[in-house]
């Protein structure tokens, strides 16, 4: 039954509507505002003045929010005069109906507190999921804002880090290795060809000093001897511009030295007979 008091009081059974339970919702969620914006400058200013990581700092503000506001949910129910009780035994039933909708959901969310905990990813790692490579521009509860390499924000299910087999580049730093492979034609001397390659790298600002550059003369092909050169760089995320310009610079040096880049091949043998 619904009672209108003189009070700008309404109140149905235990729900106790009034102006002053409404000025203590607002005044509480300006209140809890405040606290989130001075946690957040204090952070800040931590990981400035710390060695730890800013992404780490970023994760702890992230699961103080979430239990601020949850915890702040609730008060305001309270202040309502809605016990937690009363969801519980009258929702039972409607969470049961739409449970099943909201499990990727819920799973998003666990996932995300897992990798907010962990660390295992941070913002700024450069991860390959789905096949796809992109650098971690924001971690959320639910989900992971990650940039490609055309620059476009590709936003990935938290679940996808739990579930899948996800590579990230940036758990070694500096210590990423990469391959060009390269094919010569037969008779090449292989010697000169592996210190071209060597060489090669080695002038590349982007190929690390350390560990060096190796080459490796994987097999003999069928038109072709195959060889590789193997070295790590720190540019994981531009990657593919470091090997483009290694190949040009191979090419160059191969045309120098009179070193043939092998193409298919094919010898076609023609039986010639008399037709009866």
């Amino acid at each position: 039954m619904v009672e209108l008091l003189e009070k700008n009081i309404v109140q149905i059974g235990a729900f106790h509507l009034s102006i002053w339970n409404i000025s203590k919702i607002i005044l509480l969620i300006f209140f809890v505002q405040f606290i989130l914006r001075i946690l957040r400058k204090a952070f800040t200013r931590a990981s400035k003045r710390s060695e730890s990581s800013e992404s780490r700092y970023n994760t702890l503000y992230l699961i103080l929010r979430f239990v601020i506001t949850l915890l702040t949910f609730f008060t305001c129910l309270d202040i309502l005069g809605i016990k937690l009780t009363v969801f519980m035994a009258g929702g039972a039933a409607l969470l049961v109906g739409i449970g099943f909708g909201l499990q990727n959901i819920f799973n998003d969310i666990i996932s995300g507190l897992f990798l907010l905990i962990e660390g295992t990813i941070e913002v700024g790692d450069v991860v390959e999921v789905d096949g796809m490579v992109g650098k971690v521009k924001r971690l959320n509860l639910r989900n992971t804002q990650v940039i490609d390499r055309d620059d476009k924000i590709i936003i990935v299910p938290n679940h996808k880090f739990i579930k899948d087999n996800v590579r990230n580049w940036s758990e070694y730093k500096n210590k990423i290795r990469f391959t060009v492979k390269v094919g010569v034609a037969y008779g090449s001397p292989t010697d000169k060809v592996k210190a071209l390659l060597l060489r090669a790298a080695q002038n590349e600002p982007r190929v690390l000093k350390n560990p060096r550059p190796f080459v490796r003369f994987q097999n003999f092909g069928t038109s072709s001897l195959d060889f590789e050169v193997f070295f790590w760089s720190e540019h994981v995320f531009r990657i593919e511009d470091v090997q483009s310009d290694l190949r040009f610079a191979i090419d160059k040096l191969f045309r120098e030295n009179d070193i043939t880049i092998a193409f298919p091949q094919r010898d076609i043998h023609i039986k010639s007979g008399v037709l009866k």
